[in-house]
C-alpha cells in the first residue's frame, strides 16, 4: 500500500480526542471478542503496512506487536471504524489460539458480579515468556481474586501503605542476608523482595518491560554520567 494511502487512512481516525484509540480484536471466523488494546498513529500504521496487530501498550509504554514473544501473533484480514471515528475493530487470525497473555483464547474470562473464571489457559500457550513476566501478569491476575485464598489480593486489599511497607521490609531482610553471607538466604530474601516490587509495579500498572528498557539504556552512559542527566 503507498504511503500517501496509507496516512489518508490514518487521518480518518479522529486523533483530537486522544492520542490513543481503542483497538477490539475479533476473530475473523468465529466473531468472538478476543481482547482490547490500544493503538497510537505509529501502531496503526504497522499494523496497516505489516498486517500484523501492532499496539501501544499502556503499561510498557512503547509499541508493541502481539505475540513478539509468545509467537501468538494476529494477522489482520480486516479493519473497521466506529461511527465516531474513535474505536477500531480488528478482524483477525489469532496464531496459536491464545490472545490473552494468560495463555486463554480471550482475555474475556472473569465473570463481573462473582470473579468466576470461566476457561483455562492452553497448555504450554505462555512457555515462551520468562519468569519475570509470568509473575507480573499472574500478579495482575490476582488484584480481583479473594484475599483469603490469596496473599497478593490481600496485599491489594489492604493498600499502598501495606504494599510499600512490604518492599521495605523485604529489602532490608535481602541487605540483612547479604551482610551474614549465607548465599541460600540471599537468593531466598533477594526472590522475596523481587515478587513484592512487582507488585509495587503493577499497582501502579508499570510493566518491568520498562524497567528493562530503563536499564539498557544506560549502557553506553557511565554511572556520573547517568545520575547527573537526571537533575537536568
Amino acid at each position: 500500500m503507498e504511503t500517501n494511502k496509507i496516512e489518508e487512512i490514518i487521518n480518518r481516525v479522529d486523533w483530537d480526542k486522544s492520542p490513543l484509540i481503542p483497538a477490539i480484536a475479533q476473530d475473523a471466523k468465529t466473531k468472538k471478542v478476543l481482547m482490547l488494546a490500544y493503538m497510537d498513529k505509529v501502531a496503526l500504521k504497522l499494523t496497516l503496512t505489516t498486517k500484523i496487530a501492532h499496539y501501544f501498550s499502556r503499561s510498557k509504554q512503547r509499541i508493541w506487536k502481539k505475540g513478539e514473544t509468545s509467537g501468538n501473533i494476529q494477522n489482520v484480514e480486516d479493519i473497521f471504524i466506529d461511527c465516531d471515528n474513535d474505536t477500531i475493530l480488528l478482524l483477525i487470525e489469532q496464531v496459536g489460539g491464545a490472545a490473552c497473555h494468560t495463555g486463554r483464547e480471550s482475555c474475556f474470562f472473569t465473570k463481573l458480579e462473582n470473579s468466576e473464571i470461566v476457561s483455562q489457559p492452553k497448555e504450554n500457550a505462555t512457555q515462551n515468556y520468562s519468569v519475570v513476566d509470568k509473575l507480573y501478569h499472574t500478579i495482575q491476575e490476582r488484584k480481583n481474586a479473594d484475599p483469603s485464598t490469596s496473599y497478593t489480593a490481600l496485599l491489594y486489599k489492604k493498600g499502598e501503605n501495606s504494599i510499600l511497607k512490604k518492599v521495605v521490609e523485604e529489602a532490608g531482610e535481602f541487605c540483612f542476608a547479604v551482610k551474614d553471607g549465607n548465599s541460600k538466604d540471599i537468593v531466598y530474601e533477594a526472590a522475596d523482595l523481587a515478587y513484592h516490587t512487582l507488585v509495587a509495579l503493577a499497582y501502579k500498572n508499570i510493566d518491568p518491560d520498562r524497567i528493562k528498557n530503563e536499564l539498557k539504556s544506560r549502557f553506553d552512559k557511565s554511572g556520573i554520567e547517568e545520575k547527573n542527566s537526571r537533575n537536568k
